[in-house]
């Protein structure tokens, strides 16, 4: 027997519900259209507030909306499996955000000799508009960037600066720096916990649940159904005709005028393919063979930094800097708080991933002895504020989501650290060092760090169909019914976080679609 809603013929189909997801999706029910969430996750509880945490249950996880599986990365030839910072339920991995919702540069998007990408096939000025929707749409809060020559974001007031706070921007200033209050998606509702890094059980925090489905749900256009998991998209030469969807462990068949992917960077390669046919012998929408390619993370530069009046206080997050975004014609990237302190439980936490992802023999067995140098390392840090160094990764093809076809449901990549990036990250450290002389800091690791949590550029948009997956608007070049819209889509990976530019993409596009699909 057929799902109720496969019975439907819907305007649009959404696969996921994190910002991309979530975005269009409002977008469109706004407009009037009849769109169908589809969340692989489960729709869990309203008033939940936990955060990413190092289970391994999948079922345990699955109940936490966190991703169930370990990813599987092969990182310069070696091969491990952790779990990754990625979320699974309504939301996606943006419930667990720490709500960062900043605009890159001009040098990001458009043409430019000093960037190897040759420019986005959407320039700055045309995103403009955009940017400044998804600000609105998302409530964002800060101050203006003091060195930026681009109009101002809509920002609301930022909240008054704690001590700790005002003690870094002042001295931050006094060493020729140009700190402003970061840029940050929270409504501030009486009661706000600020929610950064975990679920939000109000709607304080925007999200793609709250700032994306739960406003599509109240315009009456839409429905979410979850732990429905799309398995393959069935397409001939030029169209997609439906989703084949496993929900209760019965297949079902899913139409819609639109199909749009919103898995994330790794989950909408992956489905892609995974939906090979006699059409599409390497995968779906992959004549230039680019589908999975060209993945990129950010690389996270960890220090500590103490205030220099030596006052306590709790961990900030509302402290950026771009000093070193483009600096000594080097492509770096922000500088940010983190919004956590050096307590016992997150040494201990981050000394438990390292492990985790750490290919030397016997690593992982270490993990119960980490608690030992986590109190060791407590009592040294003692005040100190956790700062990070966003570095961007650029695109190269051999780093890729890979696909098993048998093991289609695992989750994995390949990723070689290039002699480019080792060098660039040698210079980023040094360029921190010397921003913050005077400073009291320490650097939190001696290897790579790759963010997990921000991978992007696997499907990415281009006006050249040999050389990019997707057209100008987000659809794929041979599919005329299917559009992309999580951070997949990116050329490169700016030195920002990404959640700001996937959110005014998915309004940039959600406005294309106002003709029926050819």
């Amino acid at each position: 027997m057929s799902h109720p809603l496969a019975e439907i013929q819907w305007d649009a189909i959404v696969v996921g519900t994190g910002i991309g997801g979530g975005t269009i999706g409002r977008a469109l029910a706004e407009a009037g259209h009849r769109v169908l969430f589809l969340e692989k996750g489960r729709g869990g509880h309203r008033s939940e507030r936990n955060g990413l945490s190092e289970i391994f249950v999948p079922e345990a996880r699955a109940a936490r909306g966190l991703w169930p599986d370990p990813l599987h990365v092969t990182l310069n030839g070696q091969e491990t499996a952790f779990y990754a910072p990625l979320g699974s339920g309504v939301g996606g991995s943006s419930a667990f955000y720490a709500a960062t919702l900043e605009r890159p540069e001009r040098h990001d998007l458009d043409s430019s000799d000093s960037h190897p990408s040759g420019g986005w096939a959407v320039g700055f000025d045309a995103m403009l508009p955009w940017y400044e929707e998804a600000a609105r749409v998302y409530r964002v809060y800060g101050t203006d960037d003091p060195l930026s020559p681009e109009p101002p974001l809509p920002l609301r007031n930022a909240p008054e600066l704690g001590p700790v706070e005002k003690s870094l921007m002042d001295s931050f200033r006094a060493a020729g720096l140009h700190p402003y209050h970061a840029h940050t998606a929270i409504e501030r509702l009486e009661g706000c916990e600020n929610c950064l890094g975990v679920k939000c059980p109000k709607p304080c925090k925007m999200d793609g649940r709250s700032a994306g489905v739960e406003p599509a749900m109240a315009t009456g256009n839409a429905e979410v159904l979850t732990e429905a998991e799309v398995i393959r998209i069935d397409a001939d030469q030029t169209r997609v005709n439906g989703l084949m969807v496993r929900v209760d462990g019965k297949e079902h068949r899913f139409r819609a005028k639109r199909y749009i992917l919103a898995g994330g960077a790794l989950g909408s390669p992956r489905l892609l393919l995974a939906s090979a046919n006699e059409n599409w012998p390497d995968g779906l929408a992959n004549r230039s063979g680019l589908v999975g390619r060209n993945l990129m993370f950010h690389l996270n530069e960890m220090f500590a930094l103490w205030p220099r009046d030596a006052i306590d206080g709790p961990a900030t997050k509302a402290i950026s800097l771009r000093d070193l975004y483009h600096a000594e014609g080097t492509h770096y990237g922000t500088i940010q708080a983190m919004g956590i302190r050096a307590s016992y439980g997150e040494i201990v936490h981050y000394l438990n991933r390292m492990l985790a992802q750490s290919t030397l023999p016997g690593a992982k067995r270490l993990a119960p002895l980490s608690r030992i140098p986590a109190a060791l390392a407590h009592r040294m840090l003692g005040s100190a504020q956790i700062f990070v160094g966003l570095m961007e990764d650029l695109p190269y093809p051999e780093n890729r989501v890979t696909f098993d076809p048998d093991q289609p449901e695992r989750l994995s990549v390949d990723y070689r650290y290039s002699s480019e990036l080792l060098a660039r990250r040698k210079a980023f450290r040094r360029a921190i060092k010397r921003a913050f002389k005077g400073h009291r800091r320490l650097f939190l690791g001696q290897q790579p760090d790759l963010n997990y949590g921000h991978p992007c550029g696997t499907l990415r948009f281009g006006t050249d169909p040999e050389k990019s997956v997707l057209n100008a608007d987000c659809r794929a070049h041979d599919l005329t019914n299917l559009w992309v819209t999580d951070s997949s889509f990116m050329p490169t990976s700016m030195g920002v976080n990404p959640s700001l530019t996937i959110a005014a993409n998915a309004l940039r596009v959600a406005s294309t679609f106002n003709e029926e699909p050819q």
